[in-house]
């Protein structure tokens, strides 16, 4: 674990097993589909501003157990999600993972290809286990050379392999490329080993302590954007909501209903978002532990707030087009309404004199019943004095209740209709 403002050595100590995600070695894969960390890692970028940091780990390409489209579903799922994609390969970048990654990112790529001319933010091949630091060194810079001899296009080249290289460029905003030596005989020979520091090679944490920091690093964390929006961790959960439910059938789905899926996605998020200013500007206002305010006051800053919200809404980058959004938008006209209904009763429960209408109604009523009580039996019309006591005794019996089912929380049905009849 990383610790902010803290110069010890992250990679931990030297004869401690190593946690977090599953993994074990041996030739059967260990993840299947998409795994996502449970803890979210706020970092504090040099401008101030707090991100939240989502890792994810998938599953290895076309292992003995998966289909092509599983393989495309979760590469494709785990590239349109996340800002950095690693792309994980052993010794060498072979042609055919370029065409892997072609097949893999091509859904994604030709969904958003009417809207977005790179579609994709960064893709970092992690080539693991280089044997040939003669010729590239490893890390970062040795990566990087290496890289643009692999992804150049020349003019002597088929068709075919120009397409590859050009469309890794065309979906990705960034490419870059890094080379790690092998950890050691012992990791990839010993049934026994478990992640210890000392049974890896120097050589390997020694680059590993530049790919993290570089990967991970505060300066160079890049927010997840979509249509040239930033994605919140509300709207990330929106767009693997969609997503999933497109990629359910037994087909890969058609690139015009991902297209669809993310633009709904995208809608929902800023509704959430809207909806998410209006609530958190009118908690301020009449919130739980505000006083009473006046409903005329009230119904001003509703309306301020609603406009507020509604131009956030339509201030947000969205998909689709105007008509897609008009339903998304009036479907926050009616939430923020709903919302607001919600908020007045609440308000109007704190007011004193509502509070109390119905024992000083019920008591008023007594008052009177028991004086013409007192008149009649006076003038001598015992039936009706009778009639008024048997009244006052049922009011009291119900001020009683009334006050019984507000102090327990209880029989809350009689309670409404005790108010209502008040």
């Amino acid at each position: 674990t990383q610790k902010e403002d803290s110069n010890t050595d992250w990679l931990g100590v030297e004869d401690e097993p190593l946690t977090g995600f599953s993994w074990r070695g041996g030739s059967d894969p260990e993840t299947t589909g998409i795994q996502i960390w449970s803890e979210v890692f706020i970092v504090m970028k040099p401008n101030g501003k707090k991100v939240a940091v989502v890792l994810m780990d998938t599953q290895g390409a076309f292992d003995s157990q998966s289909t092509v489209k599983d393989c495309a579903t979760i590469f494709a799922l785990s590239t349109m999600t996340s800002s950095v994609q690693i792309y994980n390969l052993s010794q060498n970048i072979q042609e055919d993972d370029l065409q892997q990654l072609q097949l893999f990112t091509e859904y994604g790529r030709l969904a958003m290809d009417e809207i977005f001319l790179k579609p994709f933010q960064t893709l970092m091949f992690l080539v693991r286990d280089w044997s040939f630091p003669y010729e590239y060194n490893y890390g970062l810079d040795g990566g990087m050379s290496f890289l643009d001899k692999r992804l150049e296009v020349k003019s002597h080249q088929h068709e075919e392999i120009q397409n590859v290289r050009k469309h890794i460029h065309s979906c990705f905003t960034n490419v870059n490329c890094f080379l790690l030596p092998h950890p050691g005989l012992k990791v990839a020979t010993s049934p026994n080993f478990d992640g210890r520091l000392n049974d890896i090679a120097d050589e390997f944490k020694d680059q590993l302590k530049q790919l993290i920091p570089f990967v991970l690093d505060p300066s160079q964390l890049l927010e997840k954007e979509i249509n040239g929006s930033k994605v919140t961790c509300r709207g990330l959960l929106e767009y693997f909501k969609a997503y999933i439910k497109i990629y359910q059938g037994e087909d890969l789905p058609h690139p015009k209903s991902m297209l669809l899926a993310t633009a709904e996605a995208n809608n929902l998020a800023a509704v959430a978002s809207a909806k998410d200013l209006y609530y958190s500007s009118m908690e301020k206002i009449c919130g739980g532990d505000k006083p009473y305010v006046a409903p005329e006051l009230l119904e001003v800053k509703h309306r301020e707030q609603n406009t507020r919200a509604l131009e956030h809404f339509r201030r947000i980058k969205k998909m689709g087009g105007r008509e897609f959004s008009q339903r998304y938008e009036d479907e926050l006209m009616q939430e923020l309404s709903d919302l607001f209904e919600d908020l007045a009763k609440h308000n109007q429960s704190k007011n004193i004199f509502n509070t109390f209408r119905t024992p000083a109604i019920l008591f008023g009523v007594i008052v009177v019943l028991y004086v013409t009580s007192g008149v009649t039996e006076y003038i001598g019309l015992s039936v009706v004095a009778q009639l008024c006591n048997l009244l006052v005794g049922l009011l009291l019996l119900s001020l009683l209740a009334w006050g019984y089912i507000r102090y327990s929380g209880e029989y809350r049905e009689l309670g409404i209709a005790i108010d209502n009849t008040a």
